[in-house]
């Protein structure tokens, strides 16, 4: 598949079957996640592969903006201890960390797409019990959850804004 069009093609899927992901295309989610820009190529990112149904359950219940049923998790974190260890600044875990996990996030949504699968980017979880659930040392923040599994039925199209309303050349001042 073409790159532009795993663009056009990506969304949100919130409705899954219960067919499992194999552990080899859920493998090669994450490699094209770590082929993706991280700041300082300091590669704070650390990925957790959930494939347990009873862990996908648990993070569920702790989890108001999953559905669907998806058949695998993929967490992605980032490891304090190790950029504070490389001299990585304040700025660097405030900003740099969100920032590689959701290009890392992106890469793994369209290599999703790829391999004919659903994604959908969840920011919405109680932190502290995914944590636990997870047994997360102190040192990785948990920045985001991407459910992954084989989409049940096709997803609704979407709408963008027209390009003239958001897009400005040279100074915001200046017509499209």
């Amino acid at each position: 598949m073409e790159v532009a069009e795993a663009i056009r093609s990506r969304r949100s899927i919130r409705r899954f079957t219960e067919q499992p992901v194999p552990r080899e295309i859920l493998n090669a989610l994450v490699s094209s996640a770590v082929l993706a820009p991280t700041a300082s190529n300091l590669q704070a990112w650390r990925f957790i592969i959930v494939d347990d149904p009873a862990i996908v359950r648990k993070i569920n219940m702790f989890s108001p903006g999953m559905s669907g049923g998806p058949t695998a998790i993929i967490v992605i974190c980032s490891d304090y201890g190790y950029a504070e260890s490389k001299k990585a600044g304040k700025h660097y875990k405030e900003y740099g960390c969100i920032m590689d996990a959701s290009m890392a996030a992106e890469n793994l949504m369209l290599s999703a797409v790829d391999h004919g699968l659903g994604t959908c980017a969840i920011k919405s979880y109680t932190e502290k019990a995914v944590r636990k659930i997870l047994f997360l040392p102190e040192t990785l923040h948990l920045e985001l959850l991407i459910t992954v599994g084989y989409p049940d039925g096709e997803p609704r199209s979407i709408t963008r804004k027209p390009f003239e309303d958001i897009v400005r050349y040279n100074s915001w001042e200046s017509e499209a």
